[in-house]
Order: C-alpha cells, then sequence, then structure tokens
C-alpha cells in the first residue's frame, strides 16, 4: 500500500525527480501537493503533476520513483480537465530550483477552477484556502469563467450551467 504524501515524501520525490534528467524542464505541482507545500494539508493521496516540455528521462523515471518512494503519482492539471486559462504558465508561481528542473505551483485560478468544477469537499476547502491566502481573487475567477465559458463544450463531462453556478457561489461566499 502506498503512504500519504506528507511534506517529506513530497520533498523526496523533487530532489529524486530532479536527479532523473540533465535537461532544463519545469514540473508544476497541482491539487494536493500545492495544499501540503503551502501547508493548509499535512498530507494527500498522490502527486499530480505536469511536465513541460515534456521530458522522455523523467516521464520514465516516475515508475520507478513510485515503487521506490512508495507513492501514488499522476499526470494530471487543470487543463486535463477545463479549458487552460490564458496567462497560466505566466501565473504559476516559483517552489524551487533543483538541478536544471524548475518547480512551480501550477496556476492557482486554474487550480481553483479546476476545484470547483470537481466540487469535492476537500477541493471546496483548497479553494477557500487560496482565497484566505490572497493567491486567488474571487472576482478574477468567474472573470477566468467567463473566458473559458465558451470552450467548455470541448469538456463534455462538464455541465456548463452548474460549474457557473459553483463558481459565482464561491464568489459570493467570499464576499460575505
Amino acid at each position: 500500500m502506498r503512504q500519504p504524501v506528507t511534506y517529506i515524501s513530497l520533498k523526496r520525490f523533487m530532489d529524486a525527480l530532479a536527479n532523473a534528467t540533465a535537461a532544463a524542464t519545469r514540473v508544476y505541482l497541482v491539487g494536493g501537493a500545492t495544499a501540503v507545500l503551502l501547508g493548509w494539508r499535512d498530507a494527500t493521496i498522490d502527486i499530480d503533476l505536469k511536465i513541460v516540455p515534456e521530458n522522455d528521462e523523467l516521464l520514465r523515471s516516475l515508475p520507478r520513483l513510485k515503487e521506490s518512494l512508495q507513492l501514488n503519482l499522476e499526470l494530471a492539471a487543470p487543463d486535463d480537465f477545463i479549458p487552460e486559462l490564458p496567462g497560466w504558465q505566466e501565473r504559476s508561481r516559483f517552489i524551487e530550483q533543483i538541478g536544471r528542473v524548475t518547480f512551480l505551483h501550477y496556476d492557482f485560478y486554474a487550480q481553483a477552477m479546476a476545484k470547483i468544477e470537481r466540487g469535492h469537499v476537500t477541493d471546496l476547502r483548497d479553494v477557500d484556502e487560496m482565497i484566505r491566502a490572497g493567491l486567488v481573487e474571487p472576482i478574477r475567477l468567474l472573470e477566468f469563467f467567463t473566458v473559458i465559458e465558451p470552450q467548455l463544450y470541448r469538456y463534455p463531462a462538464v455541465d456548463t450551467p452548474s460549474f457557473r453556478r459553483a463558481v459565482e457561489r464561491v464568489v459570493a461566499s467570499s464576499e460575505q
């Protein structure tokens, strides 16, 4: 059985991943990994990440690291579930540079939007934490939703009216 991902195990993973390549690469951490690194969760069930540009050395190392570190890993990012938010790479926040690998938090607006769409209790708590920490401005969430709304037809699992209502609820509740 794989272990929950803690701050220490996440840092071990980052070091091991960086040692797996000599190529300059960006690794965007998403979801629970962001929550653990920023301290509003003690652990998460897996490490979600996006590698840009795709790097065969890193991709080939993932199964080995998954086994040796006993962690769940998933290549998953918000743009797998909702349309890409314009400017997401520029808004992604630097974590650290290890060797030639730059680790970043995937854009907080995109993370919040994907979490709102999924709607799990833990996800919505994470969105509240992002807002509380000033990482996300609620009114901008609605602005970003308006930008991606015309592209939601490309994501048939997403119910556009429900998604809009969920974003509006988050914005309204943050104003109280």
